[in-house]
């Protein structure tokens, strides 16, 4: 029997007068890998950003683990749910510090194991300096694969990937989409233009009106 984890449930969504996306549904069920396909501004971060409670439907409505997802509900999504962007905030500082800071916050103390980062570091063409290099200086390439290893070594099990190998060269695009459609313990909902996540067992779902 599968486990549903998330539910959309006749969703739209509109910006201003404009409706981008009407009645949309979508079960997800532990262990999918979904692909979101749609034209830019059909909603598809929105929908990425729904489970966290970072954006919220025009109508209709949306489940975690069989529960309507709400302000209370959300803290149980964000326990288990990763939600990883092509863009990183600027943070001040060096790369190690920008790590450390992350996982000083309560609910992620104690996660931070460092001979998984370097694993990943190497894994994903770093040179070890990189700890020491101020973040403002990264590339937009290298501040996205700090994210994806963040997003790892935080230890989540369902991954909303959003446009994460955008700025990747292609050996790298390969590489980020293989490790995370190896796992198959982890869900996945993915958005990209990159044709490396249309792989056998990830099913795509077109979005937009």
């Amino acid at each position: 029997m599968r486990q549903e984890l998330l539910k959309y449930e006749d969703i739209s969504i509109r910006y201003g007068e404009k409706e981008v996306l009407s009645h949309f549904d979508l079960d997800i069920n532990k262990g999918d890998r979904i692909l979101l396909k749609g034209r830019s501004g059909s909603g598809k971060s929105t929908l990425l950003k729904m489970p966290m409670g970072f954006a919220h439907p025009t109508s209709g409505r949306l489940y975690f683990n069989n529960h309507l997802l709400d302000s209370n509900t959300v803290w149980d999504a964000r326990k288990r749910i990763a939600y990883v962007s092509q863009d990183l905030d600027i943070y001040e500082g060096s790369v190690n510090e920008f790590i450390e800071e992350v996982f000083s916050y309560s609910f992620n103390e104690g996660k931070l194991d460092r001979t998984k980062l370097r694993r990943l570091l190497v894994y994903l063409g770093f040179e070890k300096d990189v700890l020491e290099m101020d973040f403002e200086d990264l590339s937009g390439g290298e501040k996205q694969r700090i994210g994806i290893i963040m997003s790892v070594l935080i230890g989540k099990d369902i991954y909303l990937l959003d446009e994460i190998t955008s700025s990747l060269d292609a050996a790298l695009k390969e590489k980020v989409a293989n490790y995370f459609l190896e796992r198959e313990e982890w869900t996945l909902v993915i958005i990209s233009h990159d044709d490396v996540w249309e792989k056998k067992d990830v099913k795509v779902v077109p979005v937009g009106v």
